[in-house]
């Protein structure tokens, strides 16, 4: 079983200056692969006889190139550049089955990540090892055993995250405390109802802190654009955000848990969407 346990990171000052070099190309790996793969499969469209664009293509072409174009890509591990063109690859072939949209390129300071292969990086009780950093520390252990696949770094307000993606044993499940089955249904003044009758109340963390949210805002909003002083008032908002989400994420992990604990069979109530209904060229009613 695939299980992926994403961990707080306490870097010093010059590990989370080499995670963000190492984010930076990565992306423009990603962008540099995404826009070579435009070009090549208009291309290949035109002219069936050239090749179509592959993960494997593009990886060989950056290589014979960076050393003279990129020399600053040889700063940071070189899984930063591979496994971005190699998540591209994945990301067309689901594109392509209709499991996904078409790609776009990564903007700076959205989700920024990369990711080691299980070569590149050992987990030792409370610390893990990355190449051209050494140990940095981790808030909490490991919290399953098994064989670490990859590892994913990522930046969300100014913190710094791994998430390790583990192949562990399959576990028999545990039995539901009663063996019952409960229905939910999801709602707004209350997070969920229960069919046996009981109300979970959902947390309101945007109410309770919606004048800060105001005032930071505003901070924002009257700093001169690209000043220092702008940059640290978006990086207080973006942590405030990311503590409102955490609010939201922490209620909604303990309402799951107790489900799944207490009843073995959970019934979901979906709502349906609302049909769009527009009228056609004769004036006669069709669902868009």
């Amino acid at each position: 079983m695939i299980t992926a346990h994403k961990i707080a990171l306490a870097p010093h000052d010059t590990q989370a200056t080499s995670f963000a070099r190492a984010c930076g190309v990565a992306r423009f790996a990603y962008n540099w692969a995404l826009a070579a793969w435009q070009r090549q499969y208009t291309a290949h469209k035109a002219d069936p006889a050239l090749p179509k664009p592959s993960q494997m293509a593009l990886r060989r072409q950056l290589n014979s190139i960076k050393r003279a174009q990129f020399p600053w890509m040889a700063e940071v591990t070189q899984n930063a550049p591979h496994m971005a063109i190699i998540q591209l690859g994945n990301a067309f072939k689901n594109f392509f089955a209709g499991r996904a949209r078409y790609r776009r390129f990564r903007k700076k300071g959205v989700y920024d990540r990369f990711t080691l292969t299980n070569d590149q990086c050992d987990v030792d009780a409370s610390r893990i090892r990355m190449p051209h950093l050494g140990w940095v520390r981790m808030r909490e252990a490991l919290r399953f055993s098994g064989k670490i696949l990859s590892a994913t770094v990522s930046a969300k307000a100014e913190r710094w995250f791994v998430s390790l993606t583990v192949d562990t044993p399959d576990t028999p499940q545990q039995p539901a405390e009663n063996q019952g089955v409960v229905g939910v249904d999801v709602g707004v003044s209350a997070l969920a109802t229960l069919s046996t009758g009981e109300q979970v109340a959902g947390a309101k963390p945007h109410t309770a802190l919606l004048q800060r949210l105001k005032r930071l805002s505003r901070a924002v909003s009257r700093k001169q654009q690209g000043s220092a002083n702008r940059n640290k008032a978006k990086a207080t908002l973006a942590r405030l955000h990311a503590r409102i989400a955490n609010i939201r994420n922490d209620t909604l992990h303990k309402l799951t848990t107790d489900l799944t604990r207490r009843f073995h069979t959970i019934g979901i109530k979906v709502k349906p969407s609302p049909v769009k209904q527009e009228t056609n060229s004769r004036g006669e009613l069709c669902r868009a």
